[in-house]
């Protein structure tokens, strides 16, 4: 059974760091193939993708919005994908997801996601 499990959410004040970890178990193939993203999903918002990582090797990409400020990474060996957020501001408050999908080649295509971890960024 496949499980994406994040932890590190929490409440923290304008301009203050957060660091959320996502741990993998249970997949088919090795998670250093997995594509692994992270997404945040504000209240009344649709789910956005914030950071996308290939592998340890491959530039990870960002949203406009966190450019500069968030950090994706991943720990092959610990199955662990991570995102470091910086100067967070009120507007990053949002429920952040994990996601991990397979890569083109393999098929049927596999999408699986974390429950979620809340991240609350006021005074």
């Amino acid at each position: 059974q496949v499980q994406l499990v994040e932890s590190g959410g929490g409440l923290v004040q304008p301009g203050g760091s957060l660091r959320l970890s996502c741990a993998a178990s249970g997949f088919a193939f090795s998670f250093s193939i997995y594509t692994m993203s992270w997404y945040r999903q504000a209240p009344g918002k649709e789910r956005e993708l914030v950071a996308e990582i290939i592998s340890a090797a491959g530039r990870p990409t960002y949203a406009d919005s966190v450019k500069g400020r968030f950090t994706i990474s991943r720990d092959n060996a610990k199955s662990t994908v991570y995102l470091q957020m910086n100067n967070l501001k009120p507007e990053d408050t949002a429920v952040y997801f994990c996601n991990a999908v397979t890569p083109r080649y393999v098929l049927p295509k596999r999408d699986y996601w974390g429950q979620g971890a809340q991240v609350t960024v006021s005074s």
